[in-house]
């Protein structure tokens, strides 16, 4: 998107919204301002409808002014209001979030999605920033990235199973409980990121959903990811400690990436893209039943 990033690393998209909220994007936005990495403010739906509640999502831009900043609506919403979100906070790029076991676990939830890649095709052409897909925790697999991808995206965020799990915080929202087999919905992100990857299509490929630490980045990065994104151990770091705290667990997840690299004889993200990765266990058997070669990692 025209700028330089100190780590392949995104604050991805948490809050935004309530005036209680705004301290947390500014003290975000000053983190990702002095670690030099990326991030996506939470969805803007409110500011939109609220022109009181703007100051929440444009702190973010004021505390950093040339940062990488996404904003963040969801993959249904009119291409009119997706360019508002997008002008709201001067956007480099534009989130379009895919959520719909989150809806449906929801008793005011959507329930159409008809028509989500036809839209999306239409606020990417609407828009004057790339726009970029992505799952809130359940995963996308590569026939949903195919059809992102024929949508005219070019980013993809797989937002994979193994972090924050929003069908169990909308259950403790509601009262109400959804069986296990729902509770457990989703794709893993190492499948989803590898699923994503054996299209081998011309995009660029965020792993999020559950990666905490820089060992977790460079497992990515090596697999091919091109950017990983992180969210609840930022908030965490931030609200159990300090807004120092949080800029330095960014600082200590990029510092355990320069180590990672420097042990495996990477002296670049594009040597660590390099590297031969072994995939085992239950990623492997998955990408066997798919039909995914998964020896190229080996031999490359």
């Amino acid at each position: 998107m025209g700028k330089k990033l100190e780590a392949p690393l995104l604050i991805n998209a948490i809050t935004g919204g309530h005036p209680a909220v705004a301290g947390i994007n500014k003290s975000l936005a000053k983190a990702a301002r002095q670690t030099g990495v990326a991030m996506a403010v939470g969805s803007q739906m409110a500011g939109l409808e609220n022109p009181g509640l703007r100051h929440t999502y444009e702190v973010a831009r004021q505390e950093n002014p040339d940062g990488v900043l996404l904003a963040n609506l969801s993959a249904g919403v009119p291409p009119e209001l997706a360019a508002a979100a997008v002008e709201m906070i001067s956007a480099d790029g534009l989130q379009l979030y895919l959520n719909v076991p989150q809806e449906l676990a929801m008793r005011e939830g959507d329930r159409d999605f008809s028509g989500i890649v036809d839209n999306i095709r239409e606020v990417t052409s609407a828009v004057s920033v790339p726009v970029i897909v992505k799952e809130v925790g359940f995963g996308l697999s590569k026939e949903s990235i195919s059809a992102i991808y024929s949508a005219g995206v070019r980013y993809v965020d797989v937002g994979g199973q193994g972090g924050t799990n929003f069908i169990e915080i909308e259950n403790m929202r509601s009262g109400q409980k959804s069986g296990k087999g729902v509770r457990n919905w989703g794709i893993p992100t190492a499948v989803s990121l590898l699923e994503g990857l054996s299209l081998e299509l011309p995009i660029l490929i965020i792993a999020s959903g559950g990666l905490d630490s820089g060992i977790d980045v460079a497992k990515a990065v090596a697999l091919g990811a091109g950017l990983t994104g992180m969210a609840r151990i930022f908030l965490k770091e931030f609200l159990d400690k300090s807004e120092e705290g949080l800029i330095n667990k960014i600082s200590g997840i990029i510092d355990e990436l320069r180590m990672v690299m420097l042990m495996s004889g990477a002296e670049n993200l594009a040597q660590l893209a390099k590297k031969p990765v072994l995939v085992t266990g239950a990623v492997a058997e998955w990408m066997e039943r798919r039909g995914i070669d998964i020896d190229r990692y080996a031999r490359r």
